[in-house]
């Protein structure tokens, strides 16, 4: 089953007076259960179709279909409530509340999608341990290292069990130790709680868990 569907999808910024493409009609579909590697040179347009396919950036043109529905670019009050119900997102540069500890970071993210209290505390914890952070789940994030904060920003990710995963460079600041450990739980994620998941890296690794690659060049897409 498709959970996720870019057709058509291009983006363009504007420089000066002339609008510069970013993606040049991208169309793919992310399937229930499946481990989908992007890979691309920097500068492709990795993290902008990441962006977009999370519905925190709209599209020039073409169209994205979460879970069934279509996201409108023309109501962007709409996006908000699609991520909290359908999308987790790693995001490369972390963007942890930094007056709140590991464990807040990670429990807010469940409140805001409906688990509150005793529950949501201990769902975080959980949600620690299975990143091996448990030991550092009261630091705040001015006191942990990038690989940590690497790990606390996929607990958050992973909050609320939705549909989709999204992840931007999630191994790039851990040790290859630990790498491993992150895909293989991604990998369990996809085939245990039939979770769709696509990460854009640059590391090889990536390729071990993945059910299909696909490399994203110049905007364009290839399989």
């Amino acid at each position: 089953m498709i959970v996720l569907e870019a057709v058509g999808v291009t983006k363009s910024y504007a420089e000066g007076r002339e609008m510069v493409p970013v993606l040049r009609g991208i169309s793919l579909g992310l399937k229930r259960g499946e481990v989908v590697a992007l890979e691309g040179p920097s500068g492709s347009g990795k993290t902008t179709l990441l962006f977009i396919l999370g519905c925190l950036l709209t599209p020039s043109s073409g169209r994205v279909v979460v879970e069934g529905e279509v996201v409108d670019p023309l109501r962007p009050g709409r996006l908000p409530a699609v991520r909290r119900r359908s999308i987790g997102f790693v995001f490369q540069q972390f963007h942890l509340f930094p007056a709140l500890s590991a464990l807040q970071n990670v429990e807010y993210a469940l409140n805001v999608k409906g688990l509150t209290g005793g529950p949501a505390r201990r769902e975080a914890e959980r949600l620690l341990e299975a990143v091996e952070l448990s030991d550092r789940r009261r630091a705040l994030p001015r006191d942990l290292s990038g690989g940590q904060k690497q790990r606390v920003a996929i607990a958050r990710a992973l909050a609320g069990r939705t549909a989709i995963l999204l992840a931007d460079e999630p191994t790039a600041c851990v040790d290859p130790r630990l790498a491993g450990q992150i895909l293989e739980l991604f990998a369990r994620l996809a085939r245990d709680e039939e979770r769709a998941v696509l990460i854009g890296s640059h590391d090889t690794k990536v390729r071990a868990i993945a059910s299909r690659i696909i490399r994203i060049e110049d905007g364009l897409l290839s399989e």
